[in-house]
C-alpha cells in the first residue's frame, strides 16, 4: 500500500474541540487491492439487468430483497448467504432473491453505525478495517452467486462498494437530501427511494424526478480528490413503502394513493413494500402478515407491486450490543425474522405465484 493512503493522524496541534482526521485509501486503491474479477463483474451486470427487467415489466418475477437488518458478524452473514443462494436456485422461476449486505446504519441519535464504521463492535471506529472487511464480505456473497443490495448512507463511502451492488436503497431520512439524489443520478444500478418518515410519498417522488436528471455537483473522484462530478441521470429508480409515524402504508388503499401520487407527478408506478419498520410496527413476527397481504394484492392484479423487502437473519429477534456475549446469527440492530420462517414464507410465495 502506498504510504499516502495509510491511516495517518494529523501531526499538527489542534484545539481541544477541533476535529481530527485520518487518511483512508481511495476507492480506486481499495478496488485495486480487492478487485472484482471479470466473471463476477459480468454476474453483477446480469443481475442489474434482471432487476431492471422486473422494474420495466419484462420479467414477471417478484423482486425480494432479504437478509440481516445489518451485518455485524461475517461468519453468520456468509452462512446466511450460503442458505439464500441455495434457496434462490430453488425458487428462481418465481422470485429474484437479492441479499441485504447492509454495512451502514442510520441512527436517530447515536449508536453503532455499521460494519463499515465499527467492525470491531467496540467503539474504536476502525473505518480503515471496516471498508476492507465490508468489501471482502460483499465479494464473498457474489462468489456464492447472489445479487447484493445495501443502503447507501454516506456518499463518500459509496465508491468503495458501488461496483458490487445490483440494487441499493436510499433511506427515509436521506431521501430528501439533494446530495443523495445527485449521487443516485450517477449510479449505474437500480435504486429504491423510501417514503419519508411521515409515511407520505411526496419526498420520494421528488427524489426520483431529481435522480432521473443529470447533475453537476461537488464530489470525490475515484482517487479520493475533490472533483466536479457530472452525471447523466438514473432511469431505474422506484418507490419503497416502509410506513411512517402514522402507521403502515402497505394496504390496498395506501398503494392506490401511492399510484395516484406517482401518476400525478409523471413517475412510473413501480413499488416495493418494506415488510419491516413501520409497516410491521417494528415487530419482526408481523413481517409475514405484511408480506402475505402484499402478495395477495399482486395476485389480485396490482402490477405496480414489483418487490418486497424482508429483514431476516439466521435466528429470530435482536440483541443489544455491549451487554454480554453476543448470540450467533442474531441481529444487533432491528429485530429480524428467523431463517426457517423466511424460507417457508418464500417457498409458499413461489408456489402461489406459480
Amino acid at each position: 500500500m502506498h504510504s499516502s493512503n495509510l491511516a495517518l493522524p494529523l501531526t499538527q496541534p489542534v484545539a481541544a474541540n477541533a476535529a481530527v482526521s485520518q487518511r483512508l485509501p481511495s476507492p480506486h486503491l481499495l478496488k485495486q487491492q480487492m478487485p472484482l474479477c471479470s466473471e463476477l463483474a459480468q454476474q453483477v451486470h446480469d443481475h442489474r439487468q434482471a432487476v431492471r427487467a422486473i422494474l420495466d415489466g419484462r420479467d414477471s418475477r417478484l423482486l425480494v430483497v432479504v437478509g440481516p437488518c445489518s451485518i455485524h458478524d461475517p461468519r453468520s452473514a456468509l452462512e446466511y448467504a450460503d442458505r439464500l443462494a441455495a434457496l434462490s436456485r430453488e425458487l428462481s422461476d418465481q422470485l429474484l432473491l437479492v441479499m441485504r449486505a447492509y454495512v451502514e446504519k442510520p441512527r436517530t441519535t447515536v449508536g453503532w453505525k455499521g460494519l463499515a464504521y465499527d467492525p470491531h463492535l467496540d467503539g474504536s471506529d476502525d473505518m480503515h478495517a471496516g471498508i476492507a472487511l465490508s468489501r471482502g464480505l460483499m465479494l464473498g456473497m457474489l462468489e456464492r452467486g447472489l445479487p447484493i443490495a445495501t443502503e447507501l448512507l454516506q456518499p463518500m463511502a459509496a465508491g468503495y462498494f458501488d461496483d458490487l451492488l445490483s440494487w441499493a436503497a436510499i433511506g427515509a431520512r436521506t431521501t430528501e437530501s439533494q446530495i443523495h439524489r445527485e449521487m443516485v443520478s450517477g449510479l449505474e444500478l437500480p435504486v429504491g427511494f423510501k417514503n419519508g418518515t411521515d409515511g407520505g410519498i411526496a419526498v420520494a417522488t421528488d427524489a426520483m424526478r431529481s435522480a432521473v436528471a443529470g447533475h453537476r455537483h461537488f464530489g470525490m473522484d475515484a482517487q479520493g480528490h475533490p472533483a466536479i462530478i457530472e452525471t447523466f441521470g438514473n432511469p431505474d429508480t422506484h418507490l419503497v413503502l416502509r410506513g411512517g409515524h402514522k402507521g403502515p402504508n402497505y394496504d390496498a388503499d395506501s398503494l392506490a394513493l401511492a399510484r395516484q401520487g406517482l401518476a400525478k407527478a409523471g413517475v412510473q408506478a413501480r413499488i416495493m413494500v418494506d415488510c419491516s419498520h413501520a409497516n410491521s410496527g417494528k415487530d419482526p413476527a408481523r413481517q409475514p402478515a405484511v408480506f402475505e397481504d402484499v402478495l395477495g394484492q399482486r395476485l389480485a392484479g396490482d402490477t405496480s407491486i414489483i418487490g418486497v423487502m424482508i429483514e431476516g437473519h439466521l435466528f429470530e429477534g435482536c440483541q443489544a450490543l455491549g451487554k454480554g456475549a453476543l448470540k450467533y446469527g442474531v441481529s444487533i440492530t432491528d429485530g429480524c425474522l428467523g431463517w426457517d420462517s423466511t424460507a417457508e414464507l418464500l417457498r409458499n410465495a413461489a408456489r402461489r405465484l406459480a
